[in-house]
């Protein structure tokens, strides 16, 4: 799985980022509404792709250490750190972060576990890193709760991007959090339009997946997206 997903964000490293770029002031104003950085903190982004929570943290925290598993997504977050000094990128595997226990105030993952074959491991890695009252961010999509209907979501999904392995539904994540002793502290949702041609395109969906995608995609497509806030 993990090549699948290099492979499929090697061939889509620049899309992504220029997306990213387009979104990062609505990102950034959400992130700080949400988590109410006071301003020393050290934050991880995990999983992180070109570091769209790394950068929308930055100019609310002491530092923030990027960590992905695709090289190109790294080149492109390198790049763009060249203007944002307290951001770093390493490359590394979110089910396994290179980091000792404690290390960071502020532990998140944007849009990261629905790619990860088993998210508990990146849940408890996100959890083993955060210091004791430190904060935990997670943000994903999540699936209907009726269990039909999650499956024919994610296997629009998987066939669209090969990466996926499964949107969670909102009861089955807080259970996670709760296996790893994570306090909820506040939790949104928001529903996104995602309009299909250009949604086929950000994952490079083409030739006879495309058309396959094409027939399983929900139309209209409105995700609904999770962001929790706990506390370790």
């Amino acid at each position: 799985m993990r090549d699948t997903t290099r492979e499929r964000f090697a061939k889509t490293a620049e899309r992504i980022a220029a997306l990213q770029d387009e979104r990062a002031a609505e990102l950034e104003a959400k992130i700080v509404r949400l988590v109410e950085p006071k301003g020393d903190e050290r934050a991880l982004d995990s999983g992180s792709g070109a570091g769209a929570l790394a950068f929308a943290l930055a100019p609310h925290v002491r530092e923030v250490v990027a960590v992905d598993l695709v090289p190109e997504l790294l080149e492109q977050g390198r790049k763009r750190a060249e203007r944002v000094p307290n951001v770093s990128f390493v490359e590394g595997d979110a089910t396994k972060l290179p980091f000792e226990p404690f290390s960071f105030d502020l532990a998140g993952c944007l849009r990261t576990l629905h790619h990860i074959q088993r998210p508990e491991l990146a849940v408890a890695e996100l959890v083993r890193v955060t210091r004791p009252r430190g904060r935990v961010l997670v943000v994903d999509q999540i699936a209907p709760v009726d269990p039909v209907a999650a499956a024919e979501l994610n296997a629009f999904e998987r066939t669209r991007d090969p990466s996926h392995v499964r949107a969670f539904a909102d009861i089955d994540l807080r259970q996670l959090f709760e296996s790893n002793d994570l306090v909820l502290v506040r939790a949104e949702y928001e529903r996104e339009s995602r309009e299909l041609d250009s949604y086929l395109d950000l994952a490079g969906c083409e030739g006879d997946a495309r058309a396959q995608a094409e027939g399983l995609a929900p139309r209209p497509y409105v995700a609904e997206l999770g962001w929790y806030l706990l506390e370790r």
